[in-house]
């Protein structure tokens, strides 16, 4: 399945990209990243069999496991894609929240975009070593 992100604003040469850089490459699944301007430009097309997870403050705010269990439920249900939004400063509406399958929140405190990306990268990464039993996760 492939694990696709698709964000609002650039992330440059910056520490934030390092970091999402690094969990990227450890990724065993396929990984697309796509940058949008703050506003405007075209969201790629998607195919059948997607599902679409927006980050959002008012979201569910799932543990890794459970993450890695809905990840691994659609991967077994035949997804070919989960593409996940991050929004641009003013975040998502409510027509674009209600046609998501998912709003995941890393908490009810607002985060830099960036970092949110670089957070995502690192959960993606966490979510899949759970699903292949890599002793990265430690539950406790």
């Amino acid at each position: 399945m492939l694990l696709h992100i698709v964000a609002r604003g650039r992330i440059g040469r910056s520490p934030e990209s390092e970091l999402v850089d690094r969990y990227v490459k450890r990724l065993a699944w396929p990984v697309r990243l796509t940058e949008l301007p703050d506003s405007g430009g075209k969201m790629p097309l998607t195919e059948g069999q997607t599902r679409i997870v927006m980050l959002d403050e008012t979201g569910e705010m799932l543990g890794s496991r459970a993450f890695a269990d809905r990840l691994g439920k659609w991967r077994d249900d035949g997804v070919r894609e989960t593409r996940f939004l991050i929004g641009a400063a003013d975040g998502f509406d409510d027509t674009e929240r209600a046609n998501a399958d998912l709003l995941l929140s890393f908490g009810r405190a607002t985060w830099p975009h960036l970092l949110a990306r670089a957070m995502l990268a690192e959960q993606l990464w966490r979510a899949t070593s759970i699903l292949a039993n890599h002793p990265y996760h430690r539950e406790g």
